[in-house]
């Protein structure tokens, strides 16, 4: 795997006891890369301290990569329980670093609604034929090209609820496009 964007940052985690406090992973600034997974269709974030991998994270839709000051950031990661802190040697560097997040984090959002339909297109072709009104056949093409507005009332007709997450979320990652402070 080659990574898609690297940078250098000191990394630490929170204190799993205090949740307050951050503790460094790193002793010095180490490389920070994104990776994609072509495999899995993700995005992860890793670090290498050595041979030790101290961030190793799945970027998901819902995750929100936050600037706490000029040059530190952080996200929390669900699934590793914990929350990542990166400190940059300059205010650039962590904005770059932000845009990536951004941008891998929308991208995943994509690859994430992708697979939704493809599941519910291999999940439920009774449904869909029960009603006998298929104008417009469910396919990852004809949704492909269109935006949100136009593919999200293909969502909503489907009755499942396991599509409503992921509308909800919608509004909100368009919403909370980065501001400058």
């Amino acid at each position: 795997e080659q990574p898609i964007f690297s940078t250098r940052a000191h990394v630490f985690q929170i204190d799993p006891n205090t949740k307050k406090n951050w503790v460094p992973t790193s002793k010095h600034a180490v490389t920070v890369s994104y990776f994609y997974d072509s495999t899995r269709n993700v995005y992860r974030i890793i670090s290498l301290d050595g041979s030790k991998a101290i961030i190793n994270s799945t970027i998901t839709p819902n995750m929100t990569f936050t600037k706490t000051s000029q040059k530190f950031g952080q996200w929390a990661d669900s699934r590793a329980n914990t929350v990542y802190g990166l400190g940059f040697s300059s205010e650039h560097h962590l904005s770059k670093f932000a845009e990536k997040f951004q941008e891998f984090k929308e991208a995943a959002r994509i690859a994430k609604e992708k697979s939704h339909e493809k599941m519910e297109l291999t999940s439920t072709p009774s449904q869909e034929s029960a009603g006998g009104d298929i104008q417009s056949p469910l396919t990852p093409e004809s949704i492909n090209g269109t935006d949100d507005e136009r593919a999200m009332p293909e969502v909503t007709q489907n009755s499942e609820p396991r599509a409503e997450p992921t509308q909800n979320a919608l509004p909100f990652t368009h919403r909370y496009r980065f501001h400058s402070h």
